[in-house]
């Protein structure tokens, strides 16, 4: 796949058009200082529908696929970082009722995420495990016809304005990764506490915080999936959503790159333009075959998994080098720009501290390496090209 079809390219021009007019850069600087989640933007996305590309027509999609959504995901990013990311995530998690939801949940809380109506969260890691989701302290526990949640969970996405989460559990303390389970916990549900985390390096109107379960009750049908089964269900989550980071990471190297671009072609030093200078060219050159070779890298992961051919390995690809790339990218235009790049009036110093996150969430850049050694050899997409 070298040339997207042309629903595609009319899709992508679609988003950029929309996000050129209505992503204003002056906005973004005060909800960032507010640490504002931009709804209304995020509400306009929806009703655009370039929100539910991925999810199916029967529940308010419009099924075109993950391709779509990195594309979409790409070009918001790329216009503005921080509104961008917000808004993308704001059906953070949601997937997994796609995944693994009975008739009936999907029926209830899906058509609410893809008209936009209610946000979603996933609430996974915790405050003494990290990235190492083997080992929760959050119990459910069986009691008739439901299920008590007890503990606390942190670094959650969307915490203080999501309308539900996807909550992963201890169900068999003795199992450990073997014996947990997802639960959708509504905001409303009685036990269930959100906190917000301020000061964030970046991303700051993607709101994060804390979502504590203190003896809370959910009914059983709210179980999602199977029993004992979600950690295997949330690393096939994982398998799409750390594409979704790796188009995050694409979009924000290209937005960085652009004006950093415009800024070398206008800019002048010492009688002539920046980019007659041979370390700044060199330096452009760099940063734009990164951000296409990310870009395909992330691209074919998509149509992989729209293709029926889930590959972590090359999904974990996509996501470890789209958020290095992405990095050093941004870090490269604030050199370029050199003291103006320095202050957020040129953005880039935004877009680097936006980029940082993808090298973190969905797995560390590093759990992503252990994942690419481990799944190498089982790859049916790499194995044939790199493993004789």
């Amino acid at each position: 796949m070298f040339e997207l079809p042309e629903e595609l390219r009319l899709l992508k021009k679609a988003v950029r058009e929309w996000a050129l007019k209505r992503f204003d850069p002056q906005l973004a600087l005060e909800l960032e200082k507010r640490e504002e989640f931009p709804f209304e933007l995020w509400r306009e996305a929806n009703e655009l529908g370039f929100l539910n590309v991925r999810f199916p027509v029967e529940y308010g999609g419009q099924g075109i696929g993950l391709l779509a959504d990195a594309i979409v995901t790409e070009e918001l990013c790329r216009v503005d970082s921080t509104l961008g990311t917000a808004i993308v995530l704001g059906n953070f998690s949601s997937d997994c009722l796609m995944l693994f939801g009975s008739k009936e949940q999907k029926e209830k809380y899906l058509p609410k995420v893809t008209s936009g109506e209610w946000i979603s969260g996933g609430a996974y890691t915790e405050p003494a495990h990290g990235s190492d989701i083997t080992s929760l302290d959050t119990r459910a526990v069986k009691e008739g016809g439901y299920w008590v949640i007890s503990g606390t969970k942190t670094f959650i996405t969307n915490a203080p304005i999501a309308n539900f989460f996807v909550v992963l559990c201890q169900t068999d303390p003795g199992a450990k990764h073997r014996g947990q389970t997802m639960f959708i916990v509504e905001r409303g549900d009685p036990g269930v506490e959100t906190t917000t985390i301020h000061g964030k390096h970046g991303i700051r109107c993607s709101l994060t915080g804390e979502v504590s379960f203190s003896d809370c009750k959910v009914p059983e049908d709210r179980l999602l999936g199977q029993v004992n089964r979600g950690f295997y269900q949330f690393m096939e989550f994982l398998d799409k959503s750390r594409i979704q980071i790796a188009a995050q990471a694409v979009g924000i190297a290209q937005g960085a790159f652009d004006i950093a671009w415009k800024y070398a072609n206008e800019r002048t030093a010492f009688g002539q333009k920046l980019i007659e200078f041979q370390a700044i060219s060199h330096k452009l050159a760099e940063m734009a075959t990164k951000i296409e070779a990310a870009r395909l890298l992330t691209y074919r992961a998509a149509w992989y998994y729209d293709h029926g051919t889930i590959d972590p390995a090359l999904t974990s690809m996509a996501k470890a080098y789209a958020a290095r790339v992405a990095v050093e990218v941004t870090d490269y235009a604030i050199q370029i720009l050199g003291g103006y790049g320095y202050f957020a009036e040129y953005r880039v110093e935004r877009f680097h501290r936006d980029a940082k996150i993808t090298d973190i969430y969905e797995g560390t850049t590093e759990i992503n390496k252990n994942v690419i050694v481990s799944f190498l050899p089982r790859s049916k997409v790499l194995r044939e090209f790199m493993l004789s």
